[in-house]
């Protein structure tokens, strides 16, 4: 099995990407696209978030990340049903075989910043080893409204062009930065928690996802109003490199057993023996590495 026959399989086709959407990913880094969820999935998502951090509480996210001054929950494929349908959304899967060419999921969050949190400093998820080396696909599904008032993230266009910055530690493995050109320099700000000159804040309807590269200069911004933006980060990176979580290391026999051959590779959760059994690999000696 290979992306392109997976993708297929999920009913996703070259149109599901065109060519200014090509054109906008490749030159700014990023794109919307609008209704890929309907309003009641939308409700039914945001539910299944209210349900678990109501279970999970202040221990959301533990599997990968507690971020302070904001409801996170990872793991989420194995906690309900209701995200399923994001694993197949067909614009989604079109820009990452776009952008990474053989790919899985990565990772999977759900965020929502509290009121009067929620800003970071400007950074990108991962390194890059030259000039157009993409690891990593960010769709940000909305569940609710982006606005300006409840914590948009804020980007830089064509920032995904220049040097990496703010890499997480965790997610550098052998990665050493090299030496800014000349050039670049001048768009490298003193204070990356700072507004960026170029800078431009990504609001949305609720149904629909953000496409960026996650070499993009981007951070979360203060959430200045009570409203929910309840967001999921769905990840995906190239089929070489690992995941953040390491889905077959929390699977259960539940999920295996729900998802098709197609989702099953995609998660990486393919691995039985003769019986029939799932086998839980080693973990890779890269695992953790994105945690």
């Amino acid at each position: 099995m290979y992306s392109k026959q997976v993708i297929r399989a999920l009913n996703t086709r070259p149109e599901h990407i065109s060519q200014a959407q090509k054109d906008a990913l490749d030159s700014d880094g990023f794109y919307i696209v609008e209704n890929v969820l309907t309003p009641e999935q939308c409700a039914t998502m945001a539910q299944a978030f209210e349900d678990i951090i109501a279970s999970e509480k202040d221990q959301g996210g533990h599997e990968v990340h507690i971020e302070p001054g904001a409801r996170r929950i990872s793991n989420i494929f194995n906690k309900s049903e209701a995200f399923d349908k994001c694993l197949e959304i067909p614009e989604v899967l079109a820009a990452c075989n776009y952008l990474l060419g053989e790919f899985k999921v990565h990772g999977a969050n759900l965020r929502d910043p509290n009121q009067g949190f929620g800003h970071q400093d400007y950074h990108t998820d991962v390194p890059k080893k030259f000039s157009d080396d993409w690891w990593v696909l960010n769709a940000v599904v909305a569940f609710d409204d982006i606005t300006l008032e409840n914590g948009p993230t804020r980007v830089v266009p064509g920032s995904h062009k220049w040097a990496p910055i703010n890499v997480p530690v965790v997610n550098q493995g052998d990665w050493e930065p090299e030496d800014v050109p000349d050039e670049l320099k001048t768009n490298i700000p003193e204070d990356f928690s700072a507004a960026h000159p170029q800078e431009t804040f990504v609001t949305a309807k609720a149904g629909s996802v953000v496409l960026m590269n996650s070499s993009l200069w981007h951070s979360g911004t203060l959430k200045h109003s009570a409203d929910p933006r309840r967001v999921l980060h769905l990840t995906y990176t190239r089929r070489d490199l690992p995941q953040q979580l390491t889905q077959i290391d929390y699977l259960t026999p539940e999920l295996y057993e729900r998802m098709s051959p197609e989702h099953r590779y995609l998660l990486e959760i393919e691995a039985q023996n003769d019986s029939g059994q799932i086998v839980r690999q080693p973990k890779r000696e890269q695992a953790g590495w994105w945690n």
